[in-house]
């Protein structure tokens, strides 16, 4: 791999995205809440052609001054829209890889975004979904001594905290994966985020024999482990829209 197909960060799911775009010269991404180009950007500098979906003007404006930062102004293009009118600013079958991070907490209906997703996958393309662990929430809570906290989360039907909560759900594998199958998707990996760090408090890796390439290689190990993963602060699913001619996505478009 070159160096311009090298992730622009250590962050584990730039690096599984700049794994996929490395097998696709010029990949057409689709962003779906992807604010101030925190991913689009970086995706931009690898040679993508990055649209951004948004409902926040604001953050399309930062994210055009941080593509023009970092050169890539031409190759990146911010539109304003609600995720759920994903179907009207982008065609279908037109993307190479769609990005959904941290937006299914938030939406009325995580379903029909999910099926919006698919539709403007081409045959082939990939789906990056990036969701709140609700386990790992629990933990997090159980941890911290805040035992009512994680008593509700984990007895929520969606994982919350309350009605205070700023998240409307936080998901498990199961339930991520399954929105995506019932949208036509093949789930091909999920791993977690964050799932060492989630669980040693700050001042203990600071104090700790251990060094950070240790650490980095326990956290990798970690976030595969069908167990540990559960427990992450964030779940990182990759999804694929199958490529076989007859696939009917939802809504009846047969390709």
């Amino acid at each position: 791999m070159s160096d311009v197909r090298r992730p622009v960060t250590g962050d584990p799911v730039d690096a599984a995205l700049a794994d996929v775009v490395a097998q696709l010269p010029g990949t057409r991404v689709i962003d779906v809440g992807g604010g101030s180009g925190t991913r689009a950007v970086p995706l931009a500098c690898l040679g993508c052609l990055v649209t951004v979906v948004d409902s926040s003007v604001n953050a399309l404006a930062i994210l055009h001054r941080r593509a023009q930062d970092a050169g890539v102004a031409h190759l990146v293009t911010g539109v304003q829209a609600d995720a759920d009118q994903l179907g009207t600013v982008v065609p279908p079958a037109q993307a190479d890889l769609v990005l959904c991070h941290h937006l299914l907490e938030e939406v009325d209906d995580p379903a029909a975004v999910v099926t919006a997703l698919a539709t403007v996958l081409r045959p082939g393309g990939t789906a990056s979904v990036l969701v709140t662990g609700r386990l790992g929430a629990v933990l997090r809570n159980i941890l911290a001594g805040r035992y009512a906290a994680a008593r509700s989360v984990l007895t929520d039907p969606d994982g919350r905290l309350g009605s205070s909560d700023p998240l409307r759900r936080r998901f498990e594998p199961s339930t991520v994966a399954d929105l995506l199958t019932h949208a036509g998707l093949q789930v091909e990996a999920v791993v977690g985020v964050g799932v060492v760090a989630g669980l040693v408090a700050g001042g203990v890796r600071q104090s700790s024999v251990g060094t950070d390439l240790e650490l980095a290689d326990l956290e990798e190990l970690a976030a595969a482990d069908r167990t540990l993963r559960d427990l992450a602060p964030e779940l990182h699913v990759l999804a694929r829209r199958p490529a076989a001619r007859g696939w009917a996505a939802p809504g009846g478009l047969v390709e």
